[in-house]
Formats: structure tokens, C-alpha cells, sequence
């Protein structure tokens, strides 16, 4: 059996060069933390690199979700009433789902899938800052959990969130040019047909994963 020489002490890497490399490897695994990890993941961008490459909004779901499957298991797996965020932010009119005299807008794409226990979707509209649109989503055989939010041109919004909703309705207004709409999840027991209908001012309707 050939038995490989044994390196000679000039051709092992010396304590500086180790102390180097050691230093080099830290640093870069830092940047890599701050600038992609933390951002993607967790929602956190103090550098504004992970907003920019569109990081940050994808980790401020993933922490949104994962508060809401701790609060559904806290409470049992009952959804808890929807709590609204951001009502007031300019760029977004909520109407009432059960309102009486209010014109039935001209859907112009509709949308109908089934959801899963722990599954989730994300459908937006391609809009122009400014630009309005009419919606309406129904959830049938269960409630979901929502997430109203917007981003483009490393810019980020969001408009709504809520919890255990059977329905929502109204009008969204773009507050920059990009894409906005939303993100379902199913956290009940049983699956859940979602149906999205919306009209108005945009130019396209896509489903993203």
C-alpha cells in the first residue's frame, strides 16, 4: 500500500496565514449574515442591501407567518379576529363586505384554487402608482390568515394584515409602481377554496411563489 509523504514543516500554512484565513472567514460570513440571511429570513436589513435586492420584504412574511402559527397554536388552532395594521396608510380604501348600496364592480380576472392545511399563496397586481383597483376574496369551508403588502423598485408596503378571515372587499391604491397584493395562508384543519375577483386600473394579475 503507497503511503502519502508527510508534509514537511515549510509546506504546512503557518500560524499567521491560520490567523488570516481565520479572520477572512469570519468577516465574510458576517457580511453574508447582515446583508442576505438576516434580511431573507428574519425581515432584518440594517445595511438596506436586503430591501434593495428584494430580501427583506420575503423574511418580513416568513416572520409574520411564524408569529401567527405560535398565536394559532397558543389558542388552539381557532383563528383569532382579524386585527387591522395599517387602516390609515394613504394608498388603500378598505369598503364593507356587506355593504348594501355599493355597486357591483366589473371583474375583470377571477381566480379560484384550494388550500391546503398550512398551505399558502401570494397572487399580485402589476399597477402603476396611483392606479386603483377593485377587489373582492371569499374563503369557503374555513377562514385565512392575510397579508396586504406591496413592493417595486426597492420599495416596500404593508397595507393589511389579518387573521382568520372569511372575506374581504374594497378598493386598492397603489402607493408606487411595482407589484401589490396579497399573501394567503391556511392554517386551519381542513382545506379552503379561495376565490379572488379583481377589476380596475392594472396590467397584469400573476401568481408568484
Amino acid at each position: 500500500m503507497y503511503n502519502a509523504n508527510k508534509p514537511t514543516a515549510d509546506e504546512l500554512p503557518s500560524t499567521r496565514q491560520l490567523v488570516r484565513s481565520t479572520i477572512i472567514a469570519a468577516v465574510s460570513a458576517a457580511v453574508i449574515l447582515v446583508t442576505i440571511v438576516l434580511p431573507a429570513e428574519y425581515g432584518i436589513d440594517p445595511t438596506r442591501i436586503g430591501r434593495v435586492l428584494g430580501l427583506t420584504s420575503m423574511g418580513e412574511i416568513k416572520a409574520q407567518l411564524a408569529r401567527e402559527a405560535l398565536e394559532d397554536r397558543e389558542s388552539g388552532g381557532h383563528g383569532a379576529p382579524r386585527s387591522s395594521l395599517f387602516q390609515s396608510i394613504v394608498g388603500v380604501l378598505v369598503g364593507s363586505a356587506h355593504a348594501q348600496d355599493a355597486a357591483q364592480p366589473e371583474w375583470k380576472e377571477t381566480r379560484t384554487l384550494v388550500l391546503k392545511p398550512g398551505e399558502g399563496v401570494e397572487f399580485k397586481l402589476v399597477m402603476d402608482e396611483g392606479a386603483t383597483a377593485a377587489f373582492r376574496w371569499t374563503a369557503e369551508g374555513g377562514r385565512l390568515n392575510f397579508d396586504l403588502h406591496g413592493d417595486g423598485a426597492g420599495q416596500s408596503i404593508s397595507y393589511e394584515k389579518g387573521r382568520g378571515s372569511p372575506g374581504e372587499e374594497g378598493k386598492l391604491v397603489a402607493a408606487f409602481d411595482g407589484n401589490h397584493g396579497w399573501f394567503w395562508r391556511n392554517r386551519s384543519r381542513a382545506d379552503v377554496t379561495l376565490t379572488l375577483a379583481v377589476g380596475g386600473d392594472f396590467k397584469a394579475l400573476k401568481r408568484t411563489e
